[in-house]
């Protein structure tokens, strides 16, 4: 028997489905990786099966294969491919719509595949939306090979920095769709996320650090029951009164 879908999953699905509202005939888009992203592949499967014509890439192995088998057509990485627009989830997101990702263990391929988007869309549920980054830990991913150093580093940035285990056997690190590690850091508030992100962009070994900052244009975010957008500097406003790229 499938269990009833929780308050924190219906508004996952509300925002999914205020974010198909975005989309239109003839655009290539970005798929984020995670939860909330996976419910916005699914009904994005649903309106493709119903004519929708989109491409796509994903950014990891999870979510291609399930755009794949719901018939999504996907690209491959190419020199020039640029996307109309990405849809992705975020672990935490500030009202300046600095983000922080990497949960899902997939921030270099998100991060990747965001920077070449014409238009990044976050869409969250109501406990995404915090007044100060940091209480989420902030995911670093690593080469093996510099594991050590990184963690020296991060530590003397004061990040508590912890390996993050493979899901299901804690004796053994997790490893990204690039075979990299990951590490989450726990610095607690976060001040200055710009300071930071240039910090963490010094250390030898660090392919890619989980602040998406600058990158998205509007989110979702449900507030009170329902999907509102906002935007940095703006006062949010109904989804309802967006039926395209603003």
């Amino acid at each position: 028997m499938t269990p009833a879908p929780t308050l924190q999953d219906q508004e996952k699905q509300l925002a999914a489905a205020a974010a198909l509202r975005w989309v239109r005939d003839g655009m290539l888009l970005g798929l984020g990786t995670g939860s909330t992203s996976a419910q916005f592949i699914i009904q994005l499967g649903a309106a493709v099966q119903n004519g929708l014509k989109v491409q796509g890439t994903a950014t990891s192995l999870a979510s291609e294969a399930l755009a794949r088998q719901l018939g999504i057509p996907l690209l491959e990485p190419r020199r020039g491919l640029r996307f109309d627009l990405a849809v992705d989830g975020a672990d935490e997101l500030d009202h300046q719509l600095r983000l922080i990702k990497g949960g899902g263990g997939a921030l270099l391929r998100e991060k990747t595949l965001e920077t070449a988007s014409d238009y990044l869309l976050v869409i969250a549920d109501s406990s995404k939306l915090v007044p100060t980054l940091g209480r989420f830990p902030l995911p670093l991913e690593v080469v093996p090979f510099t594991l050590p150093w990184v963690l020296d580093a991060v530590a003397k940035l004061g990040g508590a920095p912890v390996v993050r285990p493979a899901v299901g056997d804690p004796s053994t690190p997790y490893f990204t769709d690039q075979r990299n590690h990951i590490v989450d850091c726990h610095f607690g508030q976060i001040a200055d996320p710009e300071q930071l992100a240039r910090q963490l962009e010094q250390i030898p070994g660090i392919v890619e650090h989980g602040l998406f900052l600058g990158l998205a244009k509007a989110a979702i975010v449900i507030q009170g029951g329902q999907p509102m957008v906002l935007k940095p500097g703006e006062a949010a406003r109904p989804a309802s009164e967006f039926t395209a790229l603003p």
